[in-house]
């Protein structure tokens, strides 16, 4: 099962209620500023780094079932938030899995069910 990939800034703009986003997994979507879709070397690159990076999220949600993923995903922010207040958001287990390898192209073909957990702590 793949992501669907939709550039459109109006969604994105209408969640980002605390900070400006660049892509987000809305499963079973992945939703992105129209910006990635140009054609320069940098954003062709950017493109399949942010793709990458939400893609996964999405199998961190397959894993979880949907809704598991997302109300873990809000329980460690809120406890996370009373850690490091301003930088819960970096610090979360699926946000720190999907920053370490969003420029890995072939992460997702070898990802253990449940990595996301070893970041935790």
């Amino acid at each position: 099962m793949k992501p669907i990939v939709i550039y459109n800034d109006k969604i994105l703009k209408s969640l980002s209620w605390f900070m400006p986003i660049g892509g987000m997994a809305l499963f079973p979507f992945i939703i992105l500023r129209e910006k990635y879709q140009k054609q320069t070397k940098f954003w062709i690159k950017k493109n399949a780094e942010v793709i990458n990076h939400e893609t996964i999220h999405f199998h961190q949600a397959i894993e979880l079932g949907i809704i598991g993923f997302y109300i873990l995903y809000v329980l460690e922010f809120i406890i996370k938030l009373f850690i490091y207040g301003a930088k819960s958001y970096e610090n979360l287990s699926f946000e720190r899995e999907a920053n370490t390898f969003e420029s890995d192209a072939n992460y997702l073909s070898i990802r253990p069910k449940y990595a996301w957990v070893q970041y935790l702590f």
